[in-house]
């Protein structure tokens, strides 16, 4: 492609028009479900803290202060929940800064959800239904496997993330070949290493595959179910070693939600990122009573890949990055 072609789209038309057949039918899924379609702001006076995950920022002539781009819609579509919304979802465009790739673009898609009187398993198999109806034959139909997070260490690497300490996690990734990106990592970031690098490349090559019951300090917003050992009530989905979708019961404790957004604050600065400001109005809504629930984030454009069979996000979008 010469410099006088970059106008072109980076999608071919075709894909474009299967891209456009998959929204319909996604909300035709959700129709039937009466799930109520939103649109939130995609500015907003907080980000998300989560340290794995970098926020873009501008700033708007006449409003004092940094305005962020959301990497999610979650936390304004958890106000309307606590305002009484109902079952809601959403297309939306998100940013994250810093991602890149064959399987990523700072701009992407998520289609974001939320089901009242839901905890992660029965929200497991909404998702397997939305999975057919994207991706499967004519009857909506696919088999999709499930396995603990526990289940899935052992499978790939014998080992057990629950209870390995950091010596054995370092002797795995060198066991394995795995250079460390920086040192030292804590045994939480050499754990979702492992899970990164060694775990979930062989997940869902068959079938779509649930892995759920996260270890605590990957609780993210999710809720905590005590146990020996206690299990972050989260799940993810894989196909064909790619992520598609995080989901979790989700938590509705502000007091508990304030003390994750500070111990990630705590983290930014022990990375050296920069602190962001926590979701205020979010945090109200909590307390003021976010109904019993569980939400799951979808990548749609990696759904599309899968459908159209391509080997990487531009072919995709009608103008990636470096076309936009």
């Amino acid at each position: 492609m010469t410099e006088s072609d970059s106008w072109r789209p980076t999608a071919a038309l075709e894909v474009l028009r299967l891209r456009a057949a998959m929204l319909s039918r996604a909300r035709a899924f959700f129709a039937q479900r009466d799930v109520l379609e939103v649109e939130t702001p995609v500015l907003s006076i907080a980000g998300t803290t989560d340290p794995n995950i970098q926020s873009l920022t501008t700033r708007v002539s006449g409003f004092p202060g940094t305005l962020y781009l959301h990497t999610s819609p979650e936390f304004p579509m958890k106000r309307l929940l606590a305002a009484g919304s109902g079952d809601i979802y959403q297309f939306a465009r998100v940013f994250r800064d810093g991602e890149t790739g064959r399987r990523h673009n700072p701009e992407f898609t998520l289609l974001e959800y939320y089901r009242l009187g839901m905890d992660h398993h029965a929200l497991m198999d909404d998702v397997a239904e939305l999975v057919g109806c994207l991706l499967g034959d004519e009857h909506g139909a696919i088999a999709c496997r499930r396995m603990s997070y526990r289940d899935a260490f052992m499978q790939a690497v014998e080992l057990d993330p629950m209870t390995a300490d950091r010596a054995l996690l370092l002797e795995t990734l060198s066991r394995h070949g795995v250079p460390l990106p920086v040192d030292p990592l804590s045994a939480a970031q050499l754990t979702d290493l492992i899970m990164a690098t060694l775990v979930s490349p062989g997940l869902g090559r068959e079938q779509p595959c649930f892995v759920y019951d996260f270890p605590v300090d990957q609780a993210a917003l999710a809720r905590i179910r005590a146990g020996h050992p206690p299990v972050a009530e989260r799940f993810e989905l894989f196909f064909q070693g790619m992520e598609l979708a995080n989901g979790f019961h989700e938590l509705c404790d502000q007091r508990e939600q304030r003390r994750r957004f500070a111990q990630d604050n705590a983290l930014r600065v022990q990375e050296g990122l920069p602190q962001v400001t926590a979701d205020e109005r979010m945090l109200q809504a909590l307390d003021s009573g976010l109904p019993d629930c569980a939400g799951v984030a979808v990548g749609f454009d990696r759904m599309v890949m899968l459908a159209a069979g391509a080997r990487q996000l531009s072919e995709v979008l009608a103008f990636a990055i470096l076309r936009a």
